[in-house]
Parts: structure tokens; C-alpha cells; sequence
């Protein structure tokens, strides 16, 4: 059991591989970066393998192991160890992180190779590696605390990789400090945690939650407030209503960087935090209620907006935002373990989509608008089935991951307890959207005659090291969602029954909630609603063909005719201007003309320069003095000496 005892040894890899090829600077070749990066990760990913071999062998009263190797803080009554945990959760989170991971990292060694700082790159990859391992593997809030605002700093460098353009350095900012006020929530319910519990362990945190009565619709205790603290951290990270305008921008940075931290794992940190906290979650109806609403009007919200972006990683990161959101509407409606599963799901085919958009940008020299692509199958023929693979699994087609995935959120959305058809409705129409955007995206791309000039770009496919992880990717795509298929035939849902131990006592409390309905057979209704969901993403599919294949004119037409939605779609909604109006301009104006003209130059520099003059005017007037004149000092010697003489008769009388 010797790596369920070193299981620091994971993070400690990456780590090691970032402080290498940061340490070693700019002469190194790129083989030897390409050695320590792929292997510090490689080797974690290895050890992951051999560390879940392990667990599957401990009893289930042993669950969740918990390794402590040292206090980290100790302050009176406050302790925090350096503490990591094995359970189930974090084995579907280990494997995303270190295995997705890794495949990233190698195509990063292709798209990335004839960058001038490539080593800097890979140090910052591995380093989020590190960070994102701490904080899928931690014991304790803080320590989790510690990993998700290492995966904030290395998301500002990643996505402000290329410094010297203007647009990556503003939305490098831009992430960073709308993440900074996710995380201030975040903050806060940790301070709330522990002023309640006197601890920030899950174990001891969980126990005691566990006990404590669940708070009704509308009451507002201490669980509540921890819960809703929490989730405005998640929306932060995970980029939900309203602080999601970060992600959309954070396409500036590389490709691979979108798709490790943008899609498969940074911005899904913040349903992982509520999955975890499901004790605290489950024991709040009202903090349930806002995570189901919040993730259903960013799943709904995000997908609108996709519908008529043109830049085909803007349509990507869109579509992330409205993922994020189906997950927490999975969570809001106690369906953690839906949820996660896809979490695991999205992480596959979204990576793919990321990546096999990086093949097409590259293969196109540079070009991301999809209006100045099309007639790219034949071409780049690796890169479009793969891409086909990973848009059918999103879409939701049978037997693909986000089929399975999908039907599991919508089902709980209809027949939880604390979902409703309203709920429903909402995924069920988030799902048509993202069939009609994604096909719309494919049929741009790669259908159709070629509308870019030939003679000038010359499209080839991508190199072995970038096709590689699409094919493995595509592969996880298509069987990464068959833990769930035997339900098909009465079966059940392995990898629900694989998490359920991490979510007992919410599943018993939503059973509690239930009274009893969920003990009846629902695998009748479960099959009218995969086919509801498969008929969805079928019309979206049909609108797509019909607006992009069968008459090309039509999109158009209805955006001339739709003249001020399209607009509003187009632009976002003017929601970047609406902050820039309401908080950017204000807090800028306020900066300038009190914090800077009133304190910093009137009071600060004032006073400074105040002093200054003062002293130079004093030691003027005294200059003067000195005039060379032997009668004048005289006359000063006689002065001063009658003051002197009178000072010391009036201290003495």
C-alpha cells in the first residue's frame, strides 16, 4: 500500500517538473523541456493508476483514507494539517486531471513547438497540474483553499501567456479579478465553517453537519449562508451568472490552455467543491434551489449566445459555460453523482473539441473566424471525425459519454424531489441549442465550398503528437459514458452506484424528501425522457443542416429580419458593457479623482513635497543669515545671549 501511504508523491511530480523547466530558463532545448514535462505528468498519471489499484483493495469502513504528514497551521484552537484523502470522488477527479491532463500535454508539444518561450509554457502547465492535484486531492478546506487559488494565478499566466498583446494581458486581468470576487465568497465561508464546526476537515466538518436539522425554503441559518458563500466561489470558478464574462475572454491564451483549464478541469473545480460540501448542501433547500436555478439560466443563458458566435473557440467557450451550467443544475437538484458524471464526460469531449479546434487554427494558419473556413473534411480528414466524435457526444446522440451524462441530469431535473418540469424544460432546451450550435459549427468549418483564398493557406493536417490524444479523446467520447448503459436493460448505473458512498447522506436526505417515490419503477419514464432528449437533439441537428447545408442564405436572412436579437446575441447582451458601465467606469472615475488626484497627489505628495518646500524656504531665510557681516554677528551674539541669560533668571525665579 505504498501509494496510498506517499500519495503526496502525485502532486509532488508536476511540481517538480515546473520548478525544472522554470529553473532552467530559455537555453535548454526543446527536447529536454518536452522530457521533464511529459514525464513529471506521465509519471504522476502512472502513479494515480497504482494508487486507485491500491484503494480498490481497502474495506469500505476505511473509506475515505485520509493521509496527515505533517501540521501545516496551528493558532490556538485552529488546526490545519497537511492532510490528503482518497475516496471515490477523487478517483473520477484524479483520473480527468492526471490523465486528460497528460494528453493535453502532449498535444501541447506539437501546437506549441515553435513558440520562443516554450519552456515558460510548460513550467506554467505543470504547475496548474500541481495546483488542481491539491485541490481534488485535499483533506480540508484550507488546504483545498490553497489549490484553487493556484489554479486562479496559473489561469492569469495561462491565459496571459502572449503578455505583449494587449487583448491576452486584459483578459488575463479580467480572469483574475473576477475570480478574486468568487473567491472573497469562497473566503468568507470558509471563516463561517470554522467559527461553527472549530474545524475545516471534511471528516469532523461532514460529521457535524450530518446532525444538524435541514434548513426549509426560505430560512436562512448558518448552513445556508456556508453553502450560498460557497457557491458564489464556484460561480467564480466555474464561470456561472453573473461572473461568467471571464471564461469567454480567456480564449486569448493558447489553445491547450482552453482545454485543460477552460474545459476539462480548472472551471469545473467549482462543482467539484459542491459536490464534495453535499452534507452542507443537501442540508439547505434553499441554497439547492439557487444552485438549480443559477446553473439552469447559465446553461440556457450561455447557449443563446453561442448560437451566433463566429469565432470558433468563442462558440467553445460558450458552450462551456452552458456545460458548467447543466452540472449544477445536476447538483441544485441533489443529483451530485449526475453531476460528476458529467463532469467526467464533458472533460472528454470538450478537450477533444478544444484541441481538434487548435488542429483546424493551426491547420488554417492562424484563422479562427469559421466564416473564412469550410470544405475542410477532406483535408484535414483525422481532424474532422475526431471533431465529429466529440460533437455528437455533446449533442447528446445515443451511446455517445454525453448522452448517458445528459439523460441522468435531465431525468433527476424531472423526478427529484427538488427539481421540478419547469427545471426540466430548461435542460431540455439547453440541449437543443447545443445540438443546433454545435452542428452549425461543424457544418462552417468543415462542409461546404472552401471560403478562404487556397493559393495563400495551405491546409495539412496536424502533426502525429497533436492526432494522438484527438484519437484517444474521440475514443473516451464515445465509450467514456458506458459505466451507465446496462440501465438500458434494467440494468444499473455503475458509476452511480461506483460515487454513491460520498453522497449517502445527501441521497438519504433526498430520499427523505422524496417520501418513498423514488422506491417505484421509473425505468418506463426514464426512457420517454431519453427519448424526448434524443428527439431534441435531432432537431437541432435538422435546423443546422437545413440553415447551413440545405440554404446557406437563410442564417442571413433571419439575422436581417431579426435585426435587433441577433444584435443582442452577437454582443452578448451587452453584459461586458453593462459592468463596464455600472462598475468598471465608476470604481475607474472614483480611482482617479479621489484615490489618486485627492489622496495621492493632493494628501501623499502634498505632504511630501509640503515638507520639502518648507525645508528648502527655512534653509533660504537661514542662508541669509550668513552674510559675512562681522557688526551682524555681533548683534546675533548679543541677542542670543540676553535670551539665553533671560530663559535661565525665568527657570530659576
Amino acid at each position: 500500500m505504498f501509494m496510498l501511504d506517499q500519495m503526496w508523491i502525485i502532486p509532488a511530480l508536476p511540481l517538480l517538473g515546473a520548478a525544472l523547466n522554470g529553473l532552467l530558463g530559455k537555453p535548454h532545448p526543446t527536447r529536454l523541456t518536452n522530457i521533464i514535462a511529459l514525464g513529471s505528468t506521465g509519471a504522476a498519471f502512472l502513479c494515480v493508476l497504482e494508487l486507485i489499484r491500491e484503494f480498490s483493495q481497502l474495506a469500505a469502513d476505511k473509506i475515505p483514507h485520509v493521509v496527515s504528514y505533517f501540521p501545516w497551521i496551528v493558532a490556538g484552537s485552529f488546526r490545519a494539517d497537511f492532510a490528503l484523502q482518497m475516496d471515490q470522488l477523487t478517483v473520477v477527479m484524479l483520473l480527468v486531471v492526471s490523465g486528460v491532463g497528460w494528453l493535453i500535454h502532449l498535444y501541447a508539444t506539437g501546437y506549441m513547438g515553435h513558440e520562443e518561450s516554450y519552456g515558460r509554457f510548460f513550467a506554467y502547465l505543470n504547475l496548474f497540474m500541481f495546483f488542481m492535484l491539491i485541490l481534488v486531492m485535499a483533506a480540508n478546506y484550507l488546504l483545498m483553499f490553497v489549490g484553487w487559488e493556484g489554479v486562479g494565478l496559473c489561469s492569469y499566466l495561462l491565459i496571459g501567456f502572449y503578455y505583449h498583446k494587449k487583448s491576452a494581458a486584459d483578459a488575463g486581468k479580467k480572469a483574475f479579478i473576477v475570480n478574486r470576487i468568487g473567491d472573497f465568497g469562497f473566503l468568507l465561508a470558509l471563516f463561517l465553517t470554522f467559527a461553527t464546526f472549530n474545524t475545516l476537515d471534511y471528516a469532523e466538518v461532514f460529521k457535524a453537519a450530518g446532525g444538524m436539522p435541514v434548513e426549509a425554503w426560505g430560512h436562512f441559518g448558518v448552513l445556508t449562508a456556508i453553502a450560498l458563500l460557497m457557491f458564489v466561489g464556484a460561480t467564480g470558478k466555474s464561470a456561472q451568472v453573473p461572473l461568467y464574462v471571464w471564461l469567454p475572454d480567456a480564449m486569448e491564451g493558447p489553445t491547450p490552455v482552453s482545454a485543460l483549464i477552460h474545459a476539462a478541469t480548472m472551471v469545473t473545480a467549482g462543482v467539484y467543491m459542491v459536490a464534495r460540501s453535499s452534507v452542507i448542501f443537501s442540508h439547505s433547500i434553499t441554497a439547492l434551489g439557487v444552485v438549480a436555478i443559477i446553473g439552469g439560466v447559465t446553461a440556457i443563458f450561455a447557449a443563446t449566445i453561442g448560437l451566433v458566435q463566429t469565432d470558433i473557440k468563442r462558440v467553445l467557450a460558450y458552450s462551456t459555460v452552458s456545460q458548467l451550467g447543466y452540472m449544477f443544475l445536476a447538483c441544485g437538484v441533489g443529483a451530485y453523482a449526475a453531476g460528476i458524471f458529467h463532469l467526467m464526460t464533458h472533460a472528454f469531449f470538450k478537450a477533444l473539441l478544444f484541441l481538434a479546434a487548435g488542429s483546424v487554427i493551426h491547420a488554417m494558419a492562424g484563422e479562427q473566424d469559421m466564416r473564412r473556413m469550410g470544405g475542410l473534411r477532406a483535408k484535414i480528414p483525422y481532424t474532422y471525425w475526431t471533431m465529429l466524435m466529440g460533437t455528437l457526444a455533446i449533442a447528446g446522440a445515443p451511446l455517445f459519454s454525453g448522452f448517458f451524462s445528459k439523460d441522468a441530469i435531465l431525468f433527476q431535473a424531472f423526478v427529484s424531489p427538488y427539481g421540478n418540469k419547469l427545471l426540466y424544460a430548461v435542460g431540455l432546451l439547453a440541449a437543443l441549442l447545443t445540438s443546433f450550435y454545435m452542428f452549425r459549427l461543424i457544418f462552417l468549418t468543415f462542409h461546404g465550398a472552401p471560403r478562404f483564398d487556397e493559393r495563400h493557406i495551405h491546409v495539412h493536417e496536424s502533426p502525429r503528437n497533436m492526432i494522438a490524444p484527438l484519437v484517444a479523446l474521440a475514443v473516451l467520447s464515445v465509450a467514456g459514458g458506458w459505466m451507465a448503459a446496462p440501465m438500458l436493460w434494467h440494468g444499473g448505473d455503475h458509476f452511480d452506484e461506483y460515487v454513491k458512498p460520498v453522497f449517502a447522506v445527501a441521497a438519504a436526505l433526498k430520499g427523505a424528501a422524496a417520501g418513498g417515490a423514488e422506491a417505484h419503477d421509473l425505468y418506463a419514464l426514464e426512457l420517454k425522457l431519453m427519448g424526448a432528449a434524443i428527439l431534441v437533439a435531432g432537431i437541432g441537428f435538422l435546423f443546422a443542416w437545413g440553415f447551413y447545408i440545405q440554404r446557406p442564405e437563410t442564417p442571413e436572412k433571419l439575422a436581417e429580419s431579426f435585426h435587433a436579437p441577433h444584435r443582442a446575441l452577437l454582443n452578448k447582451y451587452y453584459v461586458d458593457e453593462l459592468y463596464d458601465a455600472a462598475v468598471v467606469w465608476p470604481i475607474h472615475r472614483l480611482s482617479q479623482a479621489v484615490l489618486w488626484r485627492f489622496f495621492d497627489v493632493g494628501v501623499i505628495d502634498g505632504a511630501v513635497n509640503g515638507t520639502a518646500t518648507l525645508a528648502r524656504d527655512v534653509g533660504d531665510r537661514l542662508r541669509r543669515l550668513n552674510s559675512g557681516n562681522t557688526r551682524s554677528y555681533a548683534a546675533w551674539v548679543v541677542i542670543g545671549a540676553v535670551l539665553f541669560t533671560s530663559l535661565l533668571l525665568w527657570i530659576v525665579g
